[in-house]
């Protein structure tokens, strides 16, 4: 079939009226060139499930790409898990467009396959559904959602029954059977139906256990001082469930961005809600200065992920996502009793969690990008007599508690207000908690740049820049040498400096971004911490500017 012809037969079997009536305003104009765009491939699954644009066609989140991934999700659990009848799957869903539609889609989907569906009827934020999914012992879990991409996006994101994140081989498992699903009608039981069959349970109560058992992992102390947080959840959901989790254990002075409390998936006003992107945080940076806060805490719209910014000097200074992840990595293993105590991080993630594991005793592993090999490589150590204390990616991802096997930006917040009102209680900041650690292991200073691609082929331009670095990569960079180039997987290349400074170029898995992360560490001599920041950061914009000219971007 020509372009035209696939066209007209997805408007046939397309059950939304809106993206037919897209494509076929799109027919009627000749227009091959967004055609292509919609046509030109299929959503694959990535760092965490589907994600794309909303619209018609099999390289856009619409209803027909929903309904596959669900088909294909449920033929790979029956045949994998003998009692996915029984177990059934979790489902959840943030704010953003057709996702209440896209909800309804996955049940009957599901329950034609004559799997059970436990189901939040109201919107929850991606952790209060992971936990759901390990809490009920589900066979698998589901997530509608594209956590912090911008507006216009949506997705799908998949749990198996360990309540982890998908990963080989059930995501090559789920994605053959997706491809058989897109060849044969796909059977689904009207939602009416399923709840009279009793294949749909409501399960909105777990939230509240959520709440409760998060809240009581951490303990207030005598040594906390009051704290007054100013707080943003982005239009997200995370918004009622964070204030409860604060309240419950005694952070009951937080202050939000009025404008920006409610779930509201076209994000009016922020460009990108992601914590990450520059001017994400301007209105909770605003507020914390009218209010004088003494911290302030960011979700994405999902609440998966948390920025956090601290007082220094009559302003606020952002902390990097890597600062946050040592800090809390550190806080925690001070905690810990456990014999054998376990903290991993991403290979993307600065390399200053080595030291400071090694400090306390504990073993540290690196793991390939995303809390999907972070948690299923816990799970593994765990079963070798390892404790896990904390696992952490550099893009604000923190898994802190053993409750939710993913990273949870509503657990990670509880630990940064824990620790940040007992360093209040001395007069102390986490600004002051990383520079101490500094002190003891190094300046590590980090950077993280994303170049965005437009376009159809914006994956394949993609390619092309990181196949030319890996074909003829520098031999020096900043006037330091390059000792090794590595490749952990095929979407990472590694680049090793002297002296134990590192740079790494990855594309993003879950949107056109080729993203650049750099490393670099200067020792503190003779206490002079502001020397080795300068030397650090000076040589870490040298390395960054460089690679980024010499891959031609």
């Amino acid at each position: 079939m020509n372009i035209l012809d696939e066209a007209r037969s997805w408007i046939e079997r397309d059950p939304d009226p809106e993206t037919r009536a897209e494509l076929q305003a799109l027919v009627d104009a000749n227009d091959l060139a967004a055609l292509e765009e919609r046509f030109s491939g299929t959503l694959q699954f990535g760092t965490a499930g589907l994600r794309g644009l909303l619209g018609a066609g099999p390289n856009r989140m619409n209803r027909v790409t929903v309904s596959r991934a669900t088909a294909g999700l449920s033929a790979w659990l029956l045949s994998q898990v003998p009692d996915a009848p029984v177990r059934g799957i979790c489902l959840g869903r943030d704010a953003r467009p057709k996702s209440d539609i896209f909800a309804r889609d996955v049940i009957e989907v599901a329950a034609g396959a004559g799997i059970p569906v436990f189901v939040f009827t109201e919107v929850v934020p991606t952790p209060v559904l992971a936990f759901a999914t390990l809490r009920l012992h589900a066979a698998g879990g589901v997530m509608i959602t594209a956590s912090h991409n911008p507006p216009g996006y949506n997705g799908y994101k998949v749990y198996w029954e360990n309540a982890a994140q998908i990963i080989a081989p059930n995501d090559a498992g789920i994605a053959n059977e997706i491809e058989r699903a897109a060849a044969k009608a796909i059977a689904r039981l009207p939602l009416r139906d399923a709840r009279a069959a009793g294949l749909v349970h409501e399960i909105d109560a777990l939230r509240a256990d959520y709440i409760a058992e998060i809240a009581g992992e951490v303990k207030a102390t005598p040594d906390r001082a009051p704290l007054r947080i100013a707080y943003t959840a982005l239009h997200g959901v995370a918004e009622l469930t964070l204030r409860q989790v604060f309240l419950e254990n005694g952070f009951d002075d937080v202050q939000s961005v009025a404008e920006q409390a409610a779930p509201d998936g076209r994000f009016p006003s922020v460009d990108f809600p992601n914590p990450e992107e520059p001017g994400a945080m301007s209105r909770v940076l605003e507020l914390a200065r009218e209010i004088e806060a003494d911290l302030v805490l960011a979700n994405d719209p999902d609440g998966d992920r948390v920025a956090a910014a601290a007082p220094r000097d009559g302003s606020f200074e952002v902390l990097s996502g890597n600062d946050i992840g040592v800090v809390l990595a550190d806080d925690l293993l001070r905690q810990t009793h456990a014999s054998k105590p376990l903290v991993l991080s991403t290979v993307v993630s600065s390399p200053m969690l080595g030291p400071v594991a090694a400090s306390h005793g504990a073993r540290w592993e690196q793991t390939l990008t995303g809390h999907k090999w972070i948690q299923n490589r816990a799970l593994e150590l765990e079963n070798e007599g390892y404790t896990y204390v904390f696992g952490y990616e550099e893009a604000l991802g923190y898994a802190p508690s053993t409750l939710v096997r993913d990273k949870d930006g509503i657990s990670s917040a509880l630990r940064l207000a824990d620790l940040a009102s007992r360093l209040k209680h001395r007069g102390e900041t986490l600004l002051d908690a990383r520079d101490a650690l500094w002190r003891q292991h190094g300046v590590f200073a980090d950077r993280q740049v994303s170049i965005r691609f437009e376009g159809p082929d914006a994956q394949s331009r993609m390619r092309r820049v990181v196949d030319r670095v890996r074909s003829n990569p520098p031999k020096r960079i900043g006037g330091i040498p390059l000792v090794r180039v590595s490749e952990p997987d095929h979407t990472v290349l590694v680049f090793d400096f002297q002296g134990g400074h590192r740079a790494m170029l990855r594309p993003s898995g879950t949107e056109p971004k080729l993203k650049y992360y750099f490393y670099t560490v200067a020792r503190v001599d003779d206490g002079d911490l502001e020397a080795a920041k300068e030397e650090a950061r000076s040589l870490l914009q040298r390395i960054a500017d460089e690679l980024i000219a010499a891959s031609g971007c």
